[in-house]
């Protein structure tokens, strides 16, 4: 409840700081923004795992990966006026491999002190957000934009692991197997996003985007800020951004986030 709070409040505040009116919009022409990302992020969530014993391994990806195999993010906005329309896609390939692992339950159950595990955990997958924008105030040095849209989260996560040592109240049927489990959802998202420059030539800016969203998730929210330059091509970003899932109960995936920094080439036209 405190986390929705905070959200909400995140979401608002920008609103009553641009609260005067719109300026007019005199170029009636369409103005384009492409964005390529580079995106570390940190894993976090849990997910359960068939193991052929009718209980399932639980583990938190975070535990586990070290090693980022790949990822992709772009983005592109088209406004005309004080409308307009983006998407946002991040695809994500990362692994890793294991040996004494302890941090999993196999049906519910830690590892005995005297047991570990090899494991080797694989996700694939991609976030793709797609949306309206309605900028409701504009100067020179700011913009603030409304937004709303969708939000896929398409995801496959592969475990393997072998556990070893005195495996004590551990079923045989799971102390190894190989498991895949995966989701493909979609919320609805709304939320703000936009820029506030500084500096004597106003080229300095910080940009900031949030949403938040339910639908097949039982909460989904996207926080991004940080500080770009202004080029006349374009803009330089360095910035730092929090995706959050939190399943409806039941899902072998309960919850997935990724959070980390991110440096963005943007070019305008």
């Amino acid at each position: 409840m405190m986390r929705q709070t905070l959200l909400a409040t995140a979401l608002v505040a920008p609103a009553l700081l641009f609260s005067a009116p719109a300026s007019a919009q005199t170029a009636n022409d369409w103005r384009y923004r492409a964005s390529i990302n580079l995106y570390l992020p940190d894993i976090g969530g849990s997910t359960t795992f068939p193991d052929g014993a009718g209980s399932g391994v639980t583990v938190d990806g975070e535990t586990i990966l070290e090693n980022l195999k790949m990822t992709f993010m772009g983005s592109f906005e088209a406004t005309r006026g004080s409308w307009g329309v983006f998407t946002d896609v991040l695809y994500m390939d990362i692994g890793d491999t294991r040996t004494d692992f302890r941090e999993m339950s196999i049906g519910g159950i830690g590892l005995p002190a005297d047991a570990s595990a090899k494991v080797d955990y694989d996700l694939k997958g991609w976030v793709w957000t797609l949306g309206g924008v309605w900028r409701i105030a504009s100067d020179p040095a700011s913009h603030f934009d409304l937004v709303a849209g969708a939000r896929l989260l398409d995801i496959e996560q592969t475990l393997g692991w072998e556990v070893t040592g005195n495996v004590g109240p551990i079923p045989l049927p799971g102390r190894a197997g190989l498991s895949e489990v995966g989701l493909s959802n979609w919320d609805a998202i709304i939320g703000v996003k936009g820029r506030q420059a500084f500096g004597t030539d106003r080229r300095w800016f910080v940009p900031y985007y949030a949403d938040i969203g339910t639908g097949a998730s039982d909460l989904t929210f996207q926080v991004m800020g940080g500080i770009g330059y202004s080029f006349p091509w374009g803009d330089v970003v360095g910035s730092w951004r929090y995706i959050d899932y939190e399943m409806k109960s039941g899902k072998a995936i309960e919850s997935l986030d990724f959070n980390g920094p991110s440096i963005s080439i943007v070019f305008r036209w």
